[in-house]
């Protein structure tokens, strides 16, 4: 690409763009938003912080409402209500995977035909530190399966009812 510049002399002066730096700034720049556009493709796992805002005018309710909870440890599932009710849910052996999940199933579906989480969908899940991320999923999935459709991933020290003391 040239151009002529008048210099108010005889004669013109040719003068030569590079634009090779353009060109590899809209290269990069087009690897760049291939590379964000397959992200956005994948699966996500909706997780929003609970509770009010600074800017929330809402007024607290006097008594909070029931919570379901679900701890995922190596060994095992504990879940409960905030109203007393903890059950262990422990290793099925026929099973390599430690957790027994159409257990949690059951226990989830129980628990959401109970008249108080009729038109609930909240639900925690915490696991320790050594549970890996597929157990996670798999709790994740029963839960949605069974209408708990609004999980939340928490802290275990965070979790509403408290399993260990």
């Amino acid at each position: 690409m040239a151009g002529n510049i008048d210099t108010g002399k005889k004669g013109a002066v040719n003068v030569d763009i590079n634009v090779v730096p353009f060109i590899d700034l809209m290269s990069c720049l087009t690897a760049f938003l291939l590379v964000t556009a397959v992200w956005s493709q994948f699966k996500q796992i909706s997780i929003r912080p609970k509770g009010l805002g600074r800017e929330a005018d809402k007024v607290l309710q006097e008594e909070p409402p029931p919570k379901a909870s679900i701890l995922i440890t190596k060994s095992e599932l504990w879940i409960g209500l905030t109203l007393g009710d903890r059950q262990q849910i422990l290793n099925n052996n026929e099973n390599p995977d430690p957790h027994d999940y159409d257990a949690l199933l059951e226990v989830l579906k129980s628990y959401k035909e109970m008249p108080v989480f009729a038109e609930r969908y909240d639900i925690e899940i915490a696991a320790e530190d050594e549970v890996t991320y597929q157990n996670v999923i798999n709790t994740m999935d029963r839960a949605v399966i069974s209408g708990f459709t609004d999980v939340g991933f928490v802290d275990p020290a965070s979790l509403s009812v408290k399993f260990k003391e």
